[in-house]
């Protein structure tokens, strides 16, 4: 059986408030699927955006706990995950072990539970999305409700797609289901202005690179020059197809993207 995300060898490896992670409390992860999380690329113990990271991680536990989160503990077991070398993928996710399916407005106890894997090279290869009209539940919020955007995600795989990308019932378009996209007009880089969730890759690279902030829809795809994905894990990524529209693999603009995301300095963790 192939390892998954904080699995090794058969058992789970992870850590909850930097103890090893019970049944019983994974168990209550699983069953309720109610808490939030951030992912983080980690290279050589550094972070790009590590305070966007952490702000998500206080603003969502207030958002869904109204409890606050001690960011320097979380800092702190985040660094236990994560080799002083190399390259990782830390995910912080925040959840109340004790929560009570029928009374979840008792749920004010949040947990850290901290898992890892490892980071897969970049540049990633180019993506090919399908449109599909969807709006995530809270999407300012980063939350482990994963279902829909993983069903959607599996129906464009099954139709020669790689991913899906969500747009509104007025064809507005979003986002992806763990990314955010953004597009190349000729002129500048264009980010949609649609509900969605505001990745910290997204927020770095537009205090990095002139851009716009504007609805976007699909029939007016075909006044962009190059589209792109961005998340903590890929930096950014090429979308070559929307449907039926296609899109360069290579672009200017998405190479001076690469750059200015290779040259934000990482934080360290």
């Amino acid at each position: 059986m192939a390892e998954r995300e904080g699995e090794v060898g058969g058992r789970f490896d992870g850590e909850i408030n930097g103890e090893p992670v019970g049944v019983a409390e994974l168990r209550a992860l699983a069953l309720t699927n109610y808490g939030h999380f951030t992912t983080m690329r980690v290279d050589d113990g550094r972070v790009r955006g590590l305070s966007g990271h952490l702000n998500r991680l206080r603003r969502d536990c207030r958002t869904l706990f109204d409890a606050d989160l001690d960011v320097a503990r979380v800092r702190e077991l985040a660094r236990r995950a994560a080799p002083a070398t190399g390259s990782t993928v830390v995910r912080v996710t925040v959840f109340d072990p004790h929560l009570d399916l029928g009374h979840p407005s008792t749920a004010n106890d949040p947990q850290v539970l901290v898992t890892s894997r490892p980071a897969g090279a970049l540049p990633v290869p180019p993506l090919r999305v399908r449109s599909v009209r969807y709006v995530r539940d809270v999407p300012s919020v980063k939350s482990v409700g994963l279902f829909a955007g993983l069903h959607h995600r599996r129906q464009a795989q099954l139709g020669g797609f790689d991913d899906a990308l969500f747009v509104d019932h007025d064809g507005v378009v979003s986002e992806g289901g763990t990314w955010n996209v953004g597009f190349f007009d000729g002129a500048r880089v264009v980010w949609p202005d649609a509900d969605c969730l505001a990745g910290v890759t997204r927020e770095l690279l537009k205090a990095a690179v002139d851009h716009d902030t504007r609805p976007v829809r699909l029939t007016g795809l075909s006044h962009m020059r190059a589209a792109f994905a961005t998340n903590a894990a890929i930096g950014v990524r090429a979308i070559t197809a929307v449907d039926d529209f296609e899109l360069p693999a290579s672009h200017p603009a998405i190479d001076a993207l690469e750059e200015a995301y290779r040259e934000i300095e990482g934080e360290v963790l």
